[in-house]
Formats: C-alpha cells, structure tokens, sequence
C-alpha cells in the first residue's frame, strides 16, 4: 500500500480561494463547508475570517443554498416534505431555515398531488395495469413512498385508489415492520 498523502495546509488568502473554488463547482452549506476547510486550514482560525468574508461577498448564503436544494429536490426528484428536510439537516441546514425552504418549494401542492407525480414519474411500471393485485408490490410501493419522504395516511390513500383489494392494504401495512416518522 503507497504511504498516504499529506495534505498541504493552507494559509488564509488560499484557503480563502480553495474556497471560492469549491463553490463554484457546487453550493455549500456554512457547516458543510467549514468541516471542507477545517481539512485544509493551517491555522483554525483563519476558517471563520474566510466564511465571514465569502458571506461578505456574496458566495455563501445558507438562505439562498436551502431553498435551491429544497426546489431541486421536490421538483426534480418528486420527495415529500419529510425527505427534504431530513436532507437539508443531514447538510447542516438549520431547522428554521430548513423549514421554510421547504414550505416554499412545497407551496401550492397538496401532498396527494406529489405522491400521484411521484407514483407516475418513478413507479409507472407497476400501476400501468390496472388496479394491483399483489400486496408485497403494494408493500414495497408503501416502502418506496415512505423513504421518498410521503407521511403514512396520504401514502395509503394514494396507494388504496391503485390496489385491486384496498380492503387489505391496511393489514398489509401493519404487518409491516415499525418506521419511524421522520425517517425515511
């Protein structure tokens, strides 16, 4: 095995430009970015001069980052509320801020109509014949639905109006293994 790498540390000014490289590839969270420079800072300090000054100018804004990510999110891959705000957390995104990113990308949409989207978008296959017999696909739909951050009751409902016995879907999902709410 080759010896490992050492990583040059930087001194303020280039940590300053690592930075402004690293986000114009891609959109950083203050935290996510911080723990990016803590890897390459020669000195600790200079990590919150340069996260002052990238606010400064403009190229960092935890604001602008949420509500980017929750947009992209519930418009190009169809999650619910959950999931995205688990997301925008899992990239230190603070609750608040979180929140209202994600009540401004969901505004104006019922949580039936992005269940149906997403149903139609990414799980076409199964329902495209009908009403479906099968409870294990009812149940993996359930599942699917579940991770892509839809709560219970609208999945249920949305998966009741596509089952052949919607009679049986409840028992099905209670038979289920517990999942915990918010996780997903």
């Amino acid at each position: 095995m080759p010896p490992l790498k050492k990583v040059r540390k930087l001194a303020a000014e280039e940590l300053f430009e690592y930075a402004v490289k690293l986000l114009g590839v891609r959109g950083y969270s203050t935290g996510d970015l911080r723990s990016k420079l803590r890897l390459k800072a020669a000195e600790p300090a200079d990590i919150d001069g340069t996260l002052v000054r990238l606010k400064e100018v403009g190229y960092l804004d935890d604001g602008r980052y949420a509500r980017g990510y929750a947009s992209a999110r519930v418009e190009n891959q169809g999650f619910g509320r959950i999931r995205v705000l688990n997301d925008l957390r899992a990239r230190r995104i603070s609750g608040n801020l979180a929140d209202q990113a994600v009540t401004q990308a969901l505004e104006g949409r019922t949580e039936a109509e992005l269940i149906q989207a997403y149903i139609e978008r990414r799980m076409g296959s199964l329902f495209t014949g009908g009403p479906v017999e099968d409870e294990r696909k009812l149940a993996a739909a359930y599942r699917r639905l579940r991770r892509a951050g839809f709560t219970s009751g609208a999945i249920l409902a949305a998966l009741k109006r596509n089952a052949a016995r919607p009679e049986t879907l409840d028992e099905t999902i209670n038979d289920m293994p517990e999942e915990d709410d918010e996780g997903g």
